[in-house]
């Protein structure tokens, strides 16, 4: 995303594989080639995920591999593309890719908290598009709602939905604190189904904290005691002001602590979470290694499950995993 001038990035951009996935296959990443009359070039017809890798004593683990890749397929069937593979598939490929990639994964735990604006571009009607499905399209909203906060100096920008209730931001669901209570919106309002928001949810659970998914009016934003973004790359991100209103204490607040604390040491594996939300590559790499070898061989006798990795899928499908970045 574009700076404030238009001249540069406001987050780093991180190291890239030298390698993609397509259609089966490893093949280098200047060969990836999309043709210049193609669907998703003129038309936004493209559905992707971004997902997470962390660094762990047990080596790199990708963090809810599985529920993304099922939101990958959930987005990919609702905009009507069919293609012939399986969730085993992507998972498989995505391990591999992390395996070949060799990324050095880093840790930057959030405290100081993010000064945020209300857009004055609302979230996409449910009925326009759909804002469950991941889509390249519903993008264009969100760089609009980023563009402008950044210009007017905030670090994200908050949208509403089409009945004036609060959404999510650009790219991350919304969390509110009030009285020790936990809220965030429904998907009624035009939220993607955010995963780390889930794991936020399951979290919140655990630790015996109420959860409530209702309609929030913009007003309650400003005087909630707490309040913060969940992504995959926000991970949990606090907000101090909005709209230039001081947030609580204008800090961290103590709940938002406590979940952002058992997010880490559960993406860190040093806590067990509610679910198997880590898949450790090395050891998924050795139980593939030991199962029998399915598939056909191509001309250099490479099997079909060897060349699994993770990337783009046909040219109106694209899964990106990256290292800590995305959404």
């Amino acid at each position: 995303m574009f700076s404030k001038s238009g001249k540069g990035k406001d987050v780093a951009t991180p190291r890239i594989c030298d390698v993609v996935w397509h259609d089966g296959e490893f093949i280098k990443w200047n060969d990836a080639r999309v043709h210049v009359m193609s669907h998703v070039l003129h038309y936004g017809s493209s559905v992707f995920e971004g997902i997470r890798c962390y660094a762990t004593k047990r080596g790199p683990a990708i963090f809810r591999l599985r529920e993304h890749m099922q939101r990958f397929l959930n987005s990919a069937k609702i905009y009507r593309m069919d293609h012939e593979w399986k969730i085993d598939d992507f998972c498989d490929a995505s391990v591999e890719l992390v395996r070949r990639s060799g990324l050095e994964l880093g840790d930057e735990a959030i405290e100081k908290g993010v000064d945020v604006c209300v857009s004055s571009w609302n979230r996409l009607t449910p009925n326009s598009l759909p804002a469950m499905a991941k889509s390249g399209a519903n993008y264009m909203n969100s760089q609009l709602i980023k563009m402008e906060a950044l210009l007017n100096g905030f670090a994200e920008g908050i949208a509403l939905d089409d009945r004036g209730y609060v959404s999510e931001g650009s790219g991350e669901n919304i969390f509110t604190v009030s009285n020790g209570i936990v809220n965030t919106p429904p998907l009624s309002s035009s939220v993607l189904p955010g995963i780390t928001r889930d794991s936020v949810i399951q979290i919140c659970r655990e630790l015996g904290i109420t959860i409530k998914e209702r309609t929030i009016q913009r007003a309650a934003l400003y005087v909630a005691d707490e309040l913060f973004f969940s992504g995959t790359a926000a991970e949990i991100t606090p907000i101090r002001t909005v709209d230039r209103i001081q947030i609580g204490s204008g800090e961290r607040g103590e709940i938002t602590a406590k979940i952002q604390k058992v997010f880490f040491e559960i993406t860190s594996g040093e806590r067990q979470a509610p679910g198997p939300w880590l898949t450790y590559v090395s050891e998924q790499r050795a139980r593939a290694a030991n199962q029998p070898a399915t598939g056909t061989a191509d001309n250099d006798g490479n099997s079909k499950a060897e060349k699994s990795g993770g990337s783009s899928v046909t040219p109106t499908m694209e899964t990106k995993l990256v290292a800590r970045a995305a959404r």
